[in-house]
């Protein structure tokens, strides 16, 4: 795995396949870009398009954690994470640090299909 990111990928359960749908119609796009994704959702978005994905820890095992440590490091500037807001989650905690540090260090955030449209479109401008 790199030392850099272009783009995390992140889904909770309940948003894995729309994720999953979202990259597999846009992955031409992806196909260039460095990406990461905790261990689930990257094992899942490789099985299904081929991409070329750094796994790290599942969420809940310390990948939140992985990823808030890439941002205040300055090796992570984007991330996608398909959040389930009707679902309560046991790893709650790591997951209000990781959007707090992206909000923080001012990382392009998604957390849906339409504004994960916009972190593609802005990272195809640079």
């Amino acid at each position: 795995m790199d030392n850099r990111a272009d783009l995390a990928l992140v889904a909770h359960d309940g948003k894995k396949d729309d994720l999953i749908a979202w990259v597999e119609n846009r992955i031409d796009r992806l196909r260039p870009l460095s990406l990461i994704a905790t261990g689930t959702t990257g094992a899942r978005i490789h099985a299904a398009t081929g991409l070329e994905v750094g796994r790290l820890l599942s969420g809940p095992l310390g990948g939140d954690a992985q990823l808030g440590a890439m941002i205040s490091e300055g090796r992570l500037k984007n991330l996608i994470f398909f959040i389930d807001p009707l679902s309560a989650l046991p790893h709650d905690v790591d997951v209000k640090s990781l959007l707090r540090l992206a909000i923080l260090y001012d990382v392009r955030l998604a957390v849906n299909s339409k504004s994960a449209d916009a972190v593609l479109a802005a990272l195809a401008a640079e």
